[in-house]
């Protein structure tokens, strides 16, 4: 049985909702002194790339509305495959710069969808 597309739009919302949480009052510094963080967020960023990668596979159109799709999986690629060359300042500027769109994009898709089936 496939799974409701919805819900795979629902875990990126749920990991972006939680490194947002993660960082909430932090600088890059923090981010960087803090290996706990570090890998936290890394792990939500490994969901939220699977999660869309496994939408782009299985609803190709709902997956052609979130922008950036392919980087967000190649970022999750990178933080699994690379893990030895892992830049935090990168990892930080994705996630103040390009987290915040991407939760947007992901909220509006889910309130004009509806929630998953679950």
């Amino acid at each position: 049985m496939q799974r409701d597309p919805r819900a795979f739009l629902w875990d990126v919302q749920q990991a972006a909702e939680a490194i947002t949480a993660f960082t909430a009052g932090l600088d890059v510094l923090d981010y960087r002194a803090s290996p706990l963080i570090r890998s936290a967020v890394e792990r939500q960023f490994e969901i939220i790339g699977e999660a869309l990668n496994r939408l782009s596979k299985e609803a190709p159109d709902l997956a052609d509305r979130v922008p950036n799709l392919r980087k967000i999986v190649s970022f999750r690629n990178l933080l699994i495959h690379g893990y030895a060359v892992v830049d935090d300042g990168r990892v930080w500027e994705i996630v103040t710069t390009m987290l915040p769109s991407l939760r947007a994009t992901v909220t509006a898709l889910l309130t004009d969808l509806g929630p998953p089936d679950v």
